[in-house]
C-alpha cells in the first residue's frame, strides 16, 4: 500500500503490547530522574559520540535524534529535514529511527540511565507520561515560538500546564466514500448517524459492505471509535453512560443489519483501505494519510489492461466529516500526530541547539511542506487555511482539527487503560457476546482498576 507514513493510530496498536511495561517502569524512571545530583534530570544527551560535552565546556557540533520513523522513505524524509534544520543550527544530525513498539520502552531506559538523545519525538498521547518523569524541559524555557497554534493543538504536548512538545503537523479521520457508488444507489452522503444507517443499508448487496470501520482489539480500534463517543456527549471518565452506549449501539447496529461486515473486529486501518481500494465497502473511516494511495488507483484496471468500455477506471472518492448524531452538530474527532520534545540534559547548549532544531522543524514553511509530503494538517492555523486552499481533499480534515481532541485531556496518564477498556467493550459487543450497555460497564472496571 502506498501510504506515505504509518500514522500514530497505527502505531498506537504496535504500541499496546507496551503498555504494561510503561505503567511498571514510570515510577522507577520518576524516582532517578528526579533523585539526580544537581536536579537536572536526564542527563547529558547519549553521553557518547561526537559533538557530546559536559555542561557548556566545548561547542556543540551535533546532536542527537530518536523517532520511530523506520520505514526506508519515511525515515529519509526525515532525515533530510532535520539536517537542513540542523544545518540552519549549525549542527550536525545523528538520526536514529527505531520500531514504533519500541520506542517508550526505549526512552524509559534513557531517561533512568541518562542517555537520552538531544531531541526526541513521541507520539503525543505518550507526551503526558514521559513528561511526568521530568525527562523533558518546557519549550518556554528555550523561546520556542507557539504563536499560531491552536489550544487543541498545543494540548497534545501539554502536561501540567506547560508545553513539552510541538508537532509540525497532525491528522485525525473521516467518512471516505465512493461516488460512483453513492450515485448508483441513489444515496447522498451520509451526515447524521440515521443517515449513515440508511446509507450504509442502501449500498449493501452480494460482495460489498455499505461501511467499514476498524474496530480490532487495540488502541486503533479505540481511536476510530472516539468520534462516535464524543459526538454523543460520551466521555472516557465515565465509560458506563447511555452516552457511549448509542454510539456503541451504532456500530453493533451496523454489523447486525448486515451493512458492515463483522470482520471489523480484526481490521487495522490499512485492511480497511484495501476493502474500500478494492471495492467491497463503498464507505470507510480513515486518515488523510490514504490519500495518494487512492489517487494514484485504478478501480477497474489492477491487472494492467485497458477496459473494454473505455470509460475512465479511476477510483472516484470523495471525504466528508465523521456524521454525528443529530443534524447541526460538529464532529468531535481525536487529535493524531507526533511531538517534538527537548529532553533535560546537563548541558544547557545542546539543549539550546536542539530547540532551535525543534523551532525550524515547527516554523511555517517546514510546517506546510512537511504536511504536503505526508498529507497531514499543518498545526498553525493560518498555514493550514492556506493548505487547504490549495488541496480541497484536506479541507474537511483542516476543518476538524479545529474541533478535534487529544486522547489524554481528560485522564492524563490514565489514558491507556480507559483506550483498553472501550476497545475490549467494542469487540464484546460486535461479537454479540453483551449488550453495548453490559459491554461497557465492564470498560470503566478496567478503566478504573488499580
Amino acid at each position: 500500500m502506498n501510504a506515505p507514513a504509518r500514522r500514530p493510530a497505527r502505531r498506537a496498536a504496535a504500541r499496546s503490547t507496551a503498555t504494561a511495561t510503561l505503567s511498571m517502569t514510570l515510577a522507577l524512571v520518576l524516582a532517578t530522574v528526579t533523585g539526580c545530583a544537581g536536579g537536572t534530570g536526564a542527563g547529558t544527551g547519549t553521553g557518547s559520540g561526537p559533538g557530546t560535552s559536559t555542561g557548556d565546556k566545548a561547542a556543540v557540533s551535533s546532536l542527537t535524534v530518536l523517532d520511530y520513523y523506520t520505514d526506508t522513505p519515511e525515515h529519509q524524509q526525515w532525515e533530510e529535514v532535520l539536517t537542513s534544520c540542523g544545518k540552519a543550527a549549525g549542527v550536525g544530525i545523528e538520526h536514529t529511527s527505531v520500531p514504533p513498539a519500541s520506542l517508550v520502552p526505549r526512552v524509559l531506559r534513557q531517561a533512568s540511565s541518562r542517555t537520552l538523545p538531544d531531541l526526541l519525538m513521541l507520539d503525543n498521547p505518550d507526551l503526558q507520561q514521559i513528561a511526568s518523569t521530568g525527562a523533558l524541559a518546557p519549550l518556554d524555557e528555550f523561546g520556542v515560538d507557539t504563536r499560531g497554534v491552536t489550544e487543541g493543538i498545543l494540548s497534545a504536548g501539554t502536561y501540567d500546564g506547560k508545553v513539552y512538545g510541538l508537532a509540525p503537523y497532525v491528522s485525525t479521520v473521516a467518512l471516505f466514500y465512493n461516488k460512483d457508488m453513492l450515485a448508483e444507489a441513489g444515496v447522498a452522503v451520509p451526515r447524521t448517524w440515521d443517515e449513515l444507517r440508511t446509507a450504509a443499508a442502501r449500498l449493501t448487496r452480494p460482495g460489498r459492505y455499505g461501511m467499514a470501520v476498524d474496530a480490532n482489539p487495540t488502541f486503533e480500534g479505540t481511536w476510530q471509535f472516539l468520534p462516535f463517543l464524543w459526538s454523543n456527549g460520551g466521555d472516557e471518565t465515565k465509560l458506563d453512560t447511555p452516552e457511549a452506549a448509542g454510539a456503541l449501539r451504532l456500530w453493533t447496529d451496523l454489523v447486525r443489519s448486515g451493512s458492515m461486515s463483522k470482520s471489523v473486529l480484526t481490521w487495522d486501518q490499512g485492511d480497511v483501505h484495501d476493502q474500500f481500494a478494492a471495492g467491497r465497502t463503498a464507505m470507510m473511516l480513515n486518515g488523510p494519510w490514504r490519500i495518494p494511495a487512492l489517487d494514484e488507483l485504478d478501480e477497474f484496471d489492477k491487472d494492467g489492461k485497458d477496459r473494454k468500455d473505455g470509460k475512465d477506471g479511476k477510483l472516484k472518492w470523495g471525504v466528508a466529516p465523521v456524521p454525528v448524531p443529530r443534524a447541526g452538530q460538529r464532529p468531535v474527532t481525536p487529535l493524531g500526530g507526533e511531538v517534538w520534545t527537548v529532553p533535560r540534559s546537563d548541558s544547557p547548549a545542546r539543549q539550546r541547539k536542539a530547540a532551535e532544531v525543534l523551532g525550524c522543524l515547527n516554523d511555517s514553511s517546514h510546517s506546510l511542506a512537511l504536511a504536503t509530503q505526508h498529507h497531514t494538517v499543518p498545526s498553525r492555523t493560518a498555514v493550514a487555511a492556506r493548505y487547504a486552499e490549495r488541496n480541497p481533499s484536506m479541507s474537511v480534515f483542516v476543518d476538524s482539527v479545529g474541533d478535534a481532541r487529544v486522547r489524554t485531556a481528560r485522564l492524563g496518564v490514565r489514558w491507556p487503560k480507559a483506550a483498553t477498556g472501550i476497545y475490549t467493550a467494542i469487540q464484546s459487543a460486535l461479537a454479540g457476546r453483551q449488550t453495548p450497555e453490559e459491554a461497557l460497564e465492564d470498560a470503566q472496571r478496567i478503566a478504573t482498576d488499580e
